[in-house]
């Protein structure tokens, strides 16, 4: 595990390499392929899907048939369901605290002013399966939208490169959900095919879900074709520790980034006897030492990191100075 110090050289090299996620040649390859998929439709995706997943589907299989959907939840082990169900009730109990309300203003003179909040009709999900099937994403990406109002929900996600089917776990939990359409297809053709419509999968109003360096960069040209909901960097975590943290909970934090592929995983603290600890336990990621949990701060500020866990005395109060990250999550039982 690499281990450095917080000084300009570091810093220098955090911020190159981010800058290194931008590659012109990966974005004149997915323009190519998305205006393929204008052009010519099914024909694209099914080549396309062909030349990276190995699968040649039929145009009939390129959608998932309600019987092999309904199958796959059948599958499930009972003891599952009610905690498929569970998550599925934490998760909507979050997002309805985020529905926007429309409201009316009466002004002077009788003027009045409304903003009304409506639902999109139709809406594209894209769930990877290529390092892990991110079942997560399925929960993430469907239930806003099932809260909104949405009634029409689209999935994509890539085929398994030997059977050409889609992970049964995606499938159950998408039936759970209410996912209206799920198709065969992933990468750059699925991302095209969701913004343009083809004969078999309609156009929709915006497209969701996480992606490689390809599908980000995908859903960046068709931003204005249809709605995205952000060009995302790469996976990562970054957890700030001092002397108290569990190396323990820590290492097994960190080693569950490498679910995401290219995903980075950050180790920040002040102290020795930690740093210690984990790079004996890890081989990848990188640690960098501070002279204290302000300047550990600074450093995230530096990464803002999508995932920022935080094991240090009183983390509330640390919590305070972080104004860069994602989701954090605070102790460490969180």
């Amino acid at each position: 595990m690499q281990v450095l110090n917080w000084d300009k050289q570091t810093q220098k090299k955090i911020r190159r390499d981010f800058a290194s996620f931008y590659d012109p040649a990966i974005s004149k390859k997915v323009a190519r392929i998305l205006n393929e998929v204008r052009l010519r439709g099914d024909n694209a995706v099914r080549r396309y899907t062909r030349e990276f997943d190995g699968i040649d589907l039929p145009l009939k299989r390129l959608q998932v048939s309600q019987g092999d959907i309904n199958r796959a939840f059948e599958n499930i082990e009972v003891k599952f369901v009610p905690l498929l169900k569970q998550i599925m009730e934490n998760v909507q109990d979050y997002y309805k605290k985020e529905l926007r309300e429309s409201y009316e203003i009466e002004g002077k003179y009788g003027v009045k002013l409304e903003k009304k909040y409506s639902p999109m009709e139709r809406i594209g999900v894209y769930v990877p399966a290529g390092t892990a099937p991110l079942v997560s994403t399925v929960y993430m990406t469907v239930i806003p939208a099932k809260v909104a109002g949405v009634k029409e929900i689209v999935m994509v996600t890539p085929p398994n490169k030997e059977t050409g089917e889609i992970n049964p776990n995606i499938l159950a939990v998408a039936n759970l959900l209410g996912v209206t359409e799920i198709y065969r297809a992933g990468g750059v053709q699925a991302i095209g095919a969701l913004a343009y419509g083809t004969r078999t999968i309609k156009k929709v109003d915006k497209i969701v879900g996480p992606g490689n360096m390809y599908v980000t960069e995908a859903k960046r040209q068709v931003y204005g074709f249809v709605d995205i909901d952000m060009v995302a960097g790469p996976s990562e975590v970054a957890i700030l520790a001092d002397a108290q943290a569990d190396p323990d909970f820590v290492t097994c934090d960190l080693l569950a980034q490498s679910e995401h592929h290219g995903g980075t995983s950050y180790l920040v603290t002040p102290s020795k006897k930690l740093v210690e600890s984990i790079r004996k336990r890890i081989d990848t990621g990188v640690i960098i030492q501070v002279k204290n949990i302000a300047e550990g701060c600074e450093v995230i500020n530096e990464l803002a990191p999508e995932h920022l866990e935080i094991m240090t005395e009183n983390p509330r109060k640390v919590m305070e100075d972080i104004k860069h990250a994602g989701a954090i999550f605070i102790g460490p039982n969180s």
